[in-house]
């Protein structure tokens, strides 16, 4: 998730920089210090105090069972801009249908705890081993089943492997340590870079509109207009003539752009935005 994040970071405002072969990043804030830790790790380090925040996957602090603070929600993953599932995925021809099925099998995957709190709930015995990667290649010969993180289910599918169940939907998350959080300075911080992530995630399904409108066909094209809350409308130089600008999601431009023209409104213009700030 390096480069999502980074690209994230950016349109928050922090320019990130990182050379190869180093683990620790130049920002242009001289009130952040940041280094490079996998996800799987990342909880433990926030949790004792070694790291005061810090981005990583609600899956991996479960699976890790962290004690932090979760400062913000960020929907977002490595392709996509919704949560990830960790599946519960078997041969195609497997007899498995559901995780009863798989009772005295053995199942691998790198989300152990998470995988064994899920079959106990469903009160699946089973074996439950570590898979250092690779995971989809291992079934069915080594093991009957895996437990695998998807975004699309396409690896899973080129494995000729299907989904048998979800286990768990993870979503990115900025967590921070508790005794961090407590401390004014530092939770201002948070939520001030919270604020501006959060403004960011959401510009990139967002883009602005402006266009003009004469008076006789502006109710027609309010109509249309959709906003987040109202339209900005100013008059023009020209009598009888106002200027509308607001924000649309990026999908219905072009289903809405050519009903706008229609309607009467000129001079349209699309642009992109950094943030959007609720």
């Amino acid at each position: 998730m390096q480069d999502s994040t980074f690209d994230l970071m950016k349109k928050a405002g922090y320019t990130v920089h990182v050379a190869s072969r180093s683990y620790f990043p130049s920002i242009d804030d001289s009130e952040l210090t940041a280094r490079l830790i996998r996800p799987q790790d990342m909880s433990r380090y926030v949790e004792k105090g070694l790291i005061d925040a810090g981005i990583t996957g609600r899956d991996w602090v479960e699976e890790n069972g962290s004690d932090v603070a979760v400062v913000q929600e960020l929907v977002y993953a490595k392709q996509s801009l919704g949560p990830v599932r960790w599946v519960l995925a078997v041969p195609n021809d497997s007899p498995v249908k559901k995780a009863e099925d798989l009772q005295g099998k053995k199942i691998a995957t790198e989300l152990v705890n998470v995988t064994k709190s899920f079959l106990a709930k469903r009160r699946v015995s089973a074996e439950v081993e570590f898979s250092h990667g690779a995971t989809e290649v291992k079934a069915p010969d080594l093991v009957d089943a895996i437990v695998e993180l998807t975004e699309t289910g396409s690896s899973l599918r080129a494995h000729n492997l299907r989904i048998v169940e979800t286990v768990m939907e993870s979503t990115t998350q900025l967590i921070a340590n508790k005794a961090a959080w407590r401390d004014p300075w530092k939770r201002q911080k948070m939520e001030n870079l919270a604020i501006l992530l959060e403004g960011a995630l959401i510009a990139r399904e967002k883009v602005g509109l402006k266009l003009n409108v004469s008076k006789k066909d502006l109710a027609a094209v309010l109509r249309i207009l959709p906003a987040m809350k109202k339209p900005t409308m100013s008059p023009l130089a020209a009598k009888g003539w106002y200027a509308l600008e607001t924000m649309v999601d990026e999908r219905m431009v072009r289903e809405l752009v050519p009903r706008l023209k229609r309607a009467g409104a000129e001079g349209i213009i699309e642009y992109p935005l950094n943030k959007v700030i609720p």
